[in-house]
């Protein structure tokens, strides 16, 4: 139990030909909601508080590792990917390949509502969960009930960049000591915390630990790094979605923009925004009720 909601245990299943870890919270008769987290994140960096509240509202909440992180398949056999390669590549015009794209990601995620027989759910994603979750309406339609893109973008590369700070800790190799992984955590937070919303260090090394200890997959970050790349631009296709779509972004990101926001809003019809003030590239403990109000709103 969390917070008086019924928290079950992980479990291990197959979807889409890989092995996907999840867990959930509150009611299995309640509406689903899946939740997707964004670039190396596990299923823990949806932290239980959060989850346990979302499920107040009235939702069976999912969430689950995404394919080349925690405890779900790994694809080491793929090798590591060139990032700096890559990027030359796309400044050049070129097509990139990747060992899998964000549709493999979004196929991921409909097998998995598949085997928990979950016909539609409503999907909530972050960062990289926010592509994968635009590319499960443009690709799976009629899997998603309700859309919610958070702190993510169209992949349009006309948007702005993120700030010089946040680069630099995107790309900087994660340490594979544990206190150095921490202590990275750590500034990575700092970097990446809007103005309104200072970090928590306590909180953030406790979380950053508890990733470290359950799976360390620095390759995978890559990896999925590579598949964002790989899978370009999705504006043209973003025109056709038909799923209702909440847009959410902090207005003092530095990794993913408001202005991608604001493209992402206005590439698909009839989106509505939900501007958190001085929010970063997080999910910050004080921002929560914002969060969690605007998608029990949208997500009915």
């Amino acid at each position: 139990m969390v917070n008086g909601i019924q928290k079950n245990p992980e479990r291990t299943v197959e979807a889409n030909g890989i092995e996907i870890t999840y867990d959930t919270f509150g009611d299995p008769q309640a509406t689903p909601l899946l939740l997707i987290m964004g670039l190396g994140m596990q299923l823990i960096h949806w932290e239980e508080a959060f989850c346990s509240q979302l499920a107040e509202k009235g939702y069976w909440v999912i969430r689950y590792d995404n394919r080349d992180v925690g405890l779900s398949s790994n694809f080491d056999q793929a090798g590591i990917p060139d990032i700096a390669g890559l990027f030359d590549a796309l400044v050049k015009g070129e097509t990139v390949e990747a060992p899998y794209y964000l549709k493999d990601m979004a196929d991921d995620a409909v097998g998995l509502l598949d085997v928990l027989q979950i016909p539609a759910a409503h999907i909530f994603g972050v960062s990289m969960g926010g592509m994968i979750t635009q590319t499960v309406a443009i690709e799976h339609p009629g899997r998603a009930l309700t859309i919610t893109s958070t702190m993510s973008t169209t992949g349009d590369p006309l948007l702005p960049p993120p700030t010089l700070a946040a680069m630099e800790v995107l790309m900087t190799p994660a340490p594979t000591e544990r206190a150095a992984y921490l202590d990275s955590a750590v500034n990575t937070a700092r970097v990446l915390a809007g103005p309104a919303y200072p970090i928590d260090e306590e909180r953030v090394r406790t979380r950053a630990g508890r990733a470290f200890d359950r799976k360390f997959n620095p390759d995978g970050f890559a990896r999925q790094y590579a598949a964002i790349m790989a899978s370009g631009n999705r504006t043209h296709q973003l025109r056709n979605v038909v799923t209702p779509t909440l847009i959410m972004h902090g207005d003092s990101d530095p990794l993913v923009s408001y202005q991608a926001g604001l493209a992402t809003l206005e590439a698909i019809p009839g989106a509505r925004l939900e501007t958190i003030n001085g929010m970063g590239h997080d999910l910050p403990q004080k921002a929560w009720q914002q969060i969690i109000d605007a998608v029990a709103a949208h997500a009915i």
